[in-house]
């Protein structure tokens, strides 16, 4: 399943991507603008380094139910991925301007504070603070959370 990338300026077609995915839920660009990470409603999250290849470079495999959003922090070197199996993964995900040096993936917190609904449906979106390392998430259980990463604080309504 080949997704496309237009640059709609020139009217031209720049990329074509290979996710290897059967649905893609989300997708966010990484704030120096050559690297994408896309999730899907098969469990997966994939990290594209648009540089490198067409198919993804990295497949993360932590989620148990479709991944429902993902994105990255535009400061710092951070993403997350929110799910059905009402957990959100952050990652450290760091991008250097060396471009022999592939991007550093790292697993750093799994957070768990929403509840599946009737439907089970968990974690429905997740959004980084633009400034400051806080996430905030809603949930099918009708709640939204703030957690400071830095203070690991959580907060929930």
């Amino acid at each position: 399943s080949a997704r496309v990338s237009y640059n709609l300026a020139k009217q031209s077609l720049v990329k074509k991507l290979e996710p290897g995915v059967k649905w893609i839920s989300s997708i966010d660009v990484h704030p120096q603008g050559d690297n994408v990470i896309i999730g899907s409603y098969d469990k997966k999250v994939c990290w594209f380094d648009l540089d490198l290849s067409s198919r993804p470079y990295k497949t993360l495999r932590y989620h148990t139910y479709a991944v429902r959003q993902v994105a990255y922090h535009k400061r710092y070197p951070l993403f997350a991925s929110c799910s059905d199996d009402a957990s959100v993964h952050v990652f450290h995900g760091m991008v250097y301007d060396d471009l022999l040096k592939n991007p550093l993936i790292v697993p750093v917190k799994i957070l768990k504070g929403h509840e599946l609904d009737e439907d089970h449906l968990g974690v429905l979106s997740c959004v980084f603070h633009p400034i400051q390392p806080w996430l905030f998430t809603s949930g099918a259980d009708m709640t939204y959370s703030f957690v400071h990463l830095r203070t690991r604080t959580f907060e929930q309504e």
